[in-house]
């Protein structure tokens, strides 16, 4: 079962997201981030992007995706509403992002985030996958 929710953090925001496997995980934190930022009802696929991060561990892997994705929005415009988590392992990750450019006549921006951040940051194995990253607002 595949999913995230968001927990409160003094004047930031958490998101925990949950998967069958590690790719479900990397593609509902992507999605809670940017259902926080913008909903994603209003987000069409547009364009297609290809996102490729590594990192030394799967916690900093985790950060690195989020933050690219922050870096497309702040510099390019845009916004996503689908992940295909195509590659993962605990060092790298290679994704295609669905969604299209900005456009403030149908998006609502509700929260800018800064960054993803390494505060309280997990991602573990139990029965299914789990992640817990704090958002910067």
């Amino acid at each position: 079962m595949s999913g995230f929710e968001f927990i409160e953090h003094t004047a930031d925001i958490g998101v925990l997201a949950s998967g069958d496997t590690l790719a479900d995980v990397f593609a509902q934190a992507a999605l809670g981030m940017v259902s926080f930022m913008s909903g994603l009802e209003s987000i069409q696929e547009r364009e297609v992007r290809e996102v490729e991060v590594s990192a030394p561990d799967r916690e900093t892997l985790l950060v690195a995706w989020l933050n690219e994705l922050v870096y497309l929005f702040g510099v390019e415009g845009l916004l996503f509403r689908r992940f295909e988590v195509l590659e993962v392992d605990d060092t790298h990750l290679r994704a295609r992002c669905h969604g299209e450019r900005l456009d403030r006549t149908r998006h609502r921006v509700t929260a800018e985030v800064k960054s993803a951040t390494y505060h309280m940051l997990e991602v573990k194995k139990n029965d299914s996958w789990h992640a817990r990253v704090i958002l910067d607002i």
